[in-house]
């Protein structure tokens, strides 16, 4: 006689309508985005990211495209957008799909998670950092957290404790 525990099963379920088609370039079947868990009455309110399943240390989170902007676009006044080059000062800005727009920073060296940018192809992946549990917020930190300008009081508040 089998027998199954109501988890297991929504477990197996959860995998199957998770599953993504594996010529797809974008996928964030494990993430899912509501209010997010720093937001309140005096920070203001806005979205964040967070794992709709339990996911390993080092097990791909969500992947996806990266639409680069037009040149002129000034991303230190838009917090929304990504820094999309490694050359400073910052000239490329993108515009992410899926659930990335939505992850939330954090202190360096203290993310669930980590981007790892393919600027030549203009496509991301996203991997978990430790262990994550369904429910929690995805965090990554951002790369231009402390020189763009429109992140100078995030960064403050960030980083308090150190000042």
């Amino acid at each position: 006689k089998l027998t199954f525990s109501v988890t297991s099963i929504n477990n197996y379920l959860d995998q199957i309508t998770m599953a993504s088609h594996p010529e797809t370039l974008i996928d964030c079947s494990k993430v899912y985005v509501k209010q997010s868990s720093f937001s309140n009455e005096e920070t203001g309110y806005f979205d964040g990211a967070f794992a709709a399943v339990d996911i390993k240390k080092g097990e791909l989170v969500e992947k996806g495209l990266m639409r680069r902007l037009p040149e002129g676009f000034d991303g230190n006044t838009c917090p929304y957008i990504f820094t999309w080059s490694t050359e400073r000062p910052n000239k490329t800005w993108g515009m992410g799909s899926g659930c990335a727009p939505y992850y939330n920073t954090c202190k360096k060296g203290t993310a669930n998670t980590k981007m790892v940018r393919y600027f030549d192809k203009d496509q991301f992946e996203i991997f978990a950092e430790e262990d994550i549990k369904a429910g929690d917020e995805l965090l990554h930190t951002y790369i231009s957290l402390e020189w763009r300008t429109c992140f100078s009081d995030l960064n403050d508040i960030i980083n308090k404790d150190e000042k």
